[in-house]
Formats: C-alpha cells, sequence, structure tokens
C-alpha cells in the first residue's frame, strides 16, 4: 500500500509515477474523499471536545448537589451526533482504504520507462545456446519420448493445464527442487520454511493479491462462510510471518526459502502457452524472501538475484537477466529482474525467474515493522524471488541436454540427486 501521506502531501508526484506503469490516478476523487474527510474529522474532534466539557460540568454541578439535568440532556444531543459522525468517519475511512489499497506500488528511480515487456532492458547474458545437429525438440515431445510427460491422463483427471510425471521425468522434477534448496541453504544463507498452501484472506490482502487480483486465485469456501484460498506462490505465506510484528532490527534480515505448489487461475492467460509446461494451473517453486532494513534492501534485491542465477549457473542453462520496465512490473514491486533461460525448441529465452524489491508497500499492509536499540520504529521491506520456478527448470533441463537418440543427459550438478543416473534414456 502507498503512504497516504504522500498523497495527500505530493498527489502530482504519485500521479506522474503512476502513469508510468499505466495507471491514472483520479486525483479529484481522492482529493473530494479527503475534503470529506478533514471535514468529518474536524467536526467529530469539535463534538468529542465539547462533549469532555460538558462531561466536566455535569462532575462538578452533581458534586455541588446542583440540577445537572439540563446538561445532561445537552450531552444526550452531542452524543447522537457524535456516534452518527464517528460512524460516517469510519465508512469514509474504509473508503479511502479501499482507493488507495488498489494502487501499485510506485518504480524504484531507475526503473526504464515502458508500456509492456517491449520496454524491459537486458542487462545481461550468461553462457552460449548449444547448437543442435539435429532438429531440437520441444519439452513435450521429449518428455513423451522418456515416457514420463503425460497430459492426457492430467486432464482426464483436473483438466487442461495439468501435467502427470512418471519414472524418470518425475524423479528429475524432484531431483532440481532438492537441489534447489539446499543450494540456498548451504550456499546462500537462507532458512528452509514449510507453510501452509491455504491461506486466510488477511494473508492474501497483505502481499497485495486481494482485492485486486481475485480472479487469478482458486478460493476455497468454509463451513462458517469465509474462504480459504490456495496459493498462487509461497511469497503470500511466508511473507506474512511478519504480519502484524515488531521485529528486533539486529535480527535483521531474515532469508527463507521455501518449496511448495502454486496454484494459478491464470484467468487473463486465454489461448497463451497452451502447450506443455510453461503455463499451468499448478506448477512447483522454490521462493526465496527476505525481510530487510530499509536501508538494505537495494543491496540484497541484487544478492537475492544473483542466488537465483547460480542455480542456473550450476545447471549450466544460458539465460539472460531483464530489468522490468514501470509497465511489466508487478503490482507490488518498486523494482524487478526477471531472469530468462533459453529454450531452444522455440529458440528464445522464456522467463525461469522474478525477483523483486517491494519496500515497505507489503510492509504497509501488513503492518510489520522494526525496532532499532534506541526504540526507533519503522517498516520492514520485503523481497521475493524465484530460485527456480521448478517446472520451467524442468523444462529447460529436458530441452537444452536432449540427444538425437532421445535421450536426455542429468547435469551434473543433479546426479547426486538421481541416485548417480547419467542419462535418462528413452521408452522401448
Amino acid at each position: 500500500m502507498l503512504d497516504i501521506q504522500q498523497l495527500r502531501s505530493d498527489i502530482d508526484t504519485v500521479a506522474a509515477a503512476l502513469a508510468t506503469r499505466g495507471v491514472v490516478l483520479d486525483t479529484t476523487a481522492f482529493q473530494t474523499l479527503e475534503a470529506e474527510r478533514k471535514q468529518l474529522q474536524t467536526r467529530t474532534q469539535e463534538l468529542q471536545a465539547q462533549r469532555n466539557t460538558l462531561s466536566k460540568q455535569v462532575g462538578m454541578l452533581k458534586s455541588k448537589g446542583e440540577d445537572a439535568s439540563a446538561v445532561l440532556s445537552e450531552v444526550g444531543g452531542i452524543g447522537d451526533e457524535l456516534k452518527a459522525n464517528e460512524q460516517a468517519l469510519a465508512e469514509l475511512l474504509a473508503r479511502i482504504d479501499a482507493f488507495v489499497c488498489a494502487l501499485p506500488n510506485l518504480p524504484a528511480e531507475g526503473v526504464p520507462v515502458g508500456a509492456d515487456e517491449a520496454h524491459n532492458v537486458e542487462v545481461s547474458r550468461w553462457g552460449t545456446p548449444r547448437e543442435f545437429d539435429f532438429e531440437a525438440r520441444d519439452h513435450v515431445d521429449v518428455g513423451a519420448t522418456l515416457g514420463g510427460l503425460d497430459f492426457d491422463t492430467a486432464a482426464k483427471i483436473a483438466g487442461a493445464r495439468f501435467a502427470m510425471m512418471r519414472g524418470g521425468v518425475a524423479r528429475l522434477h524432484r531431483a532440481l527442487a532438492q537441489f534447489m534448496l539446499n543450494t540456498h541453504i548451504a550456499e546462500h544463507g537462507y532458512t528452509e520454511v514449510y507453510v501452509p498452501y491455504l491461506v486466510n484472506a488477511d494473508s492474501m490482502y497483505g502481499t497485495g493479491q486481494l482485492p485486486k487480483f481475485e480472479e487469478d486465485l482458486f478460493a476455497v469456501p468454509k463451513a462458517d462462510g469465509s474462504t480459504f484460498y490456495l496459493i498462487p506462490t509461497s511469497e503470500v505465506p511466508v511473507t506474512n510471518i511478519v504480519r502484524g510484528e515488531m521485529v528486533a532490527a539486529e535480527t535483521l534480515p531474515l532469508k527463507f526459502v521455501c518449496h511448495t505448489p502454486c496454484f494459478r487461475s491464470e484467468a487473463g492467460s486465454y489461448g497463451r502457452d497452451t502447450r506443455g509446461m510453461i503455463r499451468q494451473h499448478q506448477f512447483d517453486k522454490v521462493e526465496l524472501l527476505r525481510i530487510e532494513h530499509p536501508d538494505n534492501s537495494a543491496a540484497a534485491l541484487e544478492e537475492m538475484t544473483a542466488h537465483a542465477e547460480a542455480i542456473l549457473r550450476k545447471l549450466e542453462l544460458p539465460y539472460r537477466k531483464i530489468v522490468l520496465c514501470t509497465g511489466d512490473m508487478g503490482f507490488s514491486a518498486t523494482r524487478t529482474y526477471d531472469l530468462e533461460v533459453w529454450l531452444p525448441a522455440q529458440r528464445t529465452y522464456r522467463e525461469i525467474s522474478s525477483c523483486s524489491n517491494c519496500g515497505p508497500f507489503q510492509a504497509r499492509r501488513m503492518q510489520g515493522r522494526f525496532k532499532n536499540a534506541q526504540g526507533k520504529k519503522g517498516l520492514l521491506h520485503t523481497l521475493n524471488g524465484s530460485g527456480l520456478a521448478v517446472g520451467r527448470t524442468l523444462v529447460a533441463v529436458l530441452e537444452n541436454y536432449q540427444q538425437a537418440d532421445g535421450s536426455v543427459v542429468v547435469p551434473a550438478a543433479l546426479r547426486p540427486y538421481m541416485g548417480g543416473v547419467e542419462v535418462l534414456e528413452p521408452v522401448a
């Protein structure tokens, strides 16, 4: 959530920053709400002061044994108006809150301005795409040859945009997740956490999925009338660890890594990536989460992105790093790097990790704060990044390590997790 004080004091600057994200801030509507709030708040404070003054008079009159009925009647009249005003003010503040919480984060200084992904800026590349002496097949065909990818059975069980894995491919998928977890824990200093896959609405609100993106979520009604939501990413439950908490500054940073399935309705992706595992309703991801002091969050984004890059390098998968433009960043992000892995069958780079600094945006929604040794308090900064998306990494391994005979070489880094298996052989 944006700082409402900044909206009140410098709305034109906020409007200009949001415009670079393609968002038109209705400044007139906000200023109208604010004028109404000030008027109601001023009148409410006046009534409270009058009631307090009259209540003291009542006490004085009674202490002298004098008749206080007239003053009591006046107090009663003020009380009725005050109650109505307080209710109106609460309703108005809720409307202002709804207005503000629908606004995305402001881009950080230096983020390239652009309308969409065409304006993202490449930062670097690593690795050289392999030249094949045969026609490279996509992961769907490679997986079918191995007898390990089955989309028809998954569709029978659940519908479109699901996959079922068998045998060596399923084991390779599991090995990737374990390899990522172990690397981030042992080499990068993250603490592993296991979290619920179902969360409440407060958790979804805290990280910015609600209320704006409810159609992208899978909702699970509860018997008591409330709603659970299947997590779209472990960013949601892990970041909410600090919701409503006051964290000691000396304990920062908090660095978590979490492996979960992720569930997304893909409501806005009709007709896109319908073949294979690129865009699924259910997929696995190893997520990196950092809770940082404001002074350190910019550097933490660089470090966290490098940790995600390390996985790709260990797997020897060519990739490029790009910084997203203002129009392509996620709702809660102030700066984002995407890592895109080379896919030979498509002859292009595709996103495999997105690493974002959200600044205090989520912490303000969650009221996640820190306090230093001198008692100074402030909002935490939150960061999240894929380290990596497991299914897309499997896609990249199958395509980049495929052989002419239909086999797939297991990357050296994964062999200890595969019981020493070096090659996945095609089924007879």
